[in-house]
């Protein structure tokens, strides 16, 4: 009998327990279509349970994390607790969890579905060929970086934010951008700020360094402020983009945008022997309980799962499909449409259902 692919779910925080809720249910339907035996268990994990039990990011959820085959998670992030410091606010779990699973590379594929082409901001001949993975160092630089601190009275304060990269953790995510776009169109673009800072400039080292190991891969170097400006002016242009924790942050956000949402952008974060899959959207407890929000990214998150835990590419690419046939269905959840159309859109599990019903109809 085959071993278990043994998911340990997350479900977060706001829309996070509704859109995970509905990843399960595709990745469930998935695995039984395709004979891939599965164990998903649920665990506490971020505000809500800091709220019943003071504790985000308890010992057995990080027992079950480190255990598990993979990690499939909700947003995190409630603003009922942002008159906390921010190391002590319940989201700083996601960094915590990030670092349990040495998950040091983040992925962000924004490709374009022929369904979505009018969400788009940008015209259908800019996009219609998007296909773009951003590959994010995701365990240094700011948002790990020492000293962090804040001095001074109020009126008259300091604060410091440290961005610190070591060239060995610059030069496995570089190495990891090259080998990611060998297996796609052959062309890397590196995105620093090496104008102006040294951290930036030890990444421009390190890449020209590693790049004659992949001659086959087109290289070339970009400033984070004038990769912005080409990803709305000719997204098609680029294929991988590797940048730092906070570039790739900001930039991948960008994809979404051109993709027409944040709610359809799905992630992985690899490295380690467990990896993590999220969305990349928020937790927008605005939208919590209504039964309104987006499951597009949680469903391709788990898409993401199959494919980079036990390599189930097949049962990947049907999850995909099934996403694309609900889109060229017209089915639009309200993040997707214009305001003046959102009377129209479906709800969460509407669109859900209709990816299981592609699923049925076409594995």
């Amino acid at each position: 009998m085959k071993h278990p692919l043994k998911v340990c779910v997350f479900g977060g925080d706001g829309i996070g327990p509704e859109v995970t809720d509905q990843a399960v249910r595709v990745l469930e339907a998935v695995c039984e279509r395709f004979n891939i035996p599965l164990e998903a268990t649920s665990y506490p994990f971020g505000s809500n349970s800091f709220r019943e039990t003071g504790v985000a990011f308890p010992e057995a959820s990080r027992a079950a994390a480190a255990e598990a085959d993979a990690v499939l998670m909700g947003s995190v992030g409630d603003p009922a607790f942002d008159h906390l410091p921010p190391m002590e606010r319940p989201q700083r779990c996601l960094l915590d969890l990030r670092q349990l699973l040495d998950a040091w590379a983040n992925l962000r594929p924004a490709r374009m579905s022929g369904g979505l082409l009018d969400c788009s901001p940008l015209k259908a001949d800019r996009v219609k060929d998007l296909d773009i993975l951003v590959v994010r160092e995701l365990l240094g630089g700011l948002y790990f970086g020492k000293p962090r601190t804040r001095t001074g009275e109020p009126g008259d304060q300091t604060a410091l934010d440290s961005m610190v990269y070591h060239e060995s953790e610059i030069e496995r995510i570089v190495r990891l951008g090259f080998e990611l776009a060998q297996g796609r169109r052959k062309k890397l673009c590196s995105v620093d700020k090496s104008n102006v800072l040294e951290c930036s400039r030890l990444w421009e080292e390190v890449v020209a360094r590693v790049a004659p190991e992949f001659p086959d891969v087109e290289v070339s170097h970009m400033y984070v402020d004038a990769c912005c400006t080409v990803l709305v002016t000719d997204p098609q242009d680029f294929d991988v983009i590797v940048s730092s924790n906070l570039f790739g942050d900001v930039l991948s956000d960008l994809t979404a945008g051109l993709l027409g949402s944040l709610g359809v952008l799905p992630s992985a974060s690899v490295g380690g022997p467990t990896s993590l899959f999220e969305p990349v959207h928020g937790s927008a407890p605005d939208l919590a309980g209504q039964g309104i929000a987006n499951p597009m990214a949680a469903i391709l998150s788990a898409a993401m799962l199959l494919r980079h835990t036990g390599g189930h590419e097949e049962a990947a690419l049907a999850i995909e499909a099934a996403v694309d046939s609900a889109l060229a269905q017209g089915l639009r959840t309200k993040d997707l449409l214009p305001r003046g159309e959102r009377d129209n859109a479906c709800g969460t599990k509407e669109f859900t259902d209709a990816v299981l019903a592609a699923l049925q109809a076409h594995v």
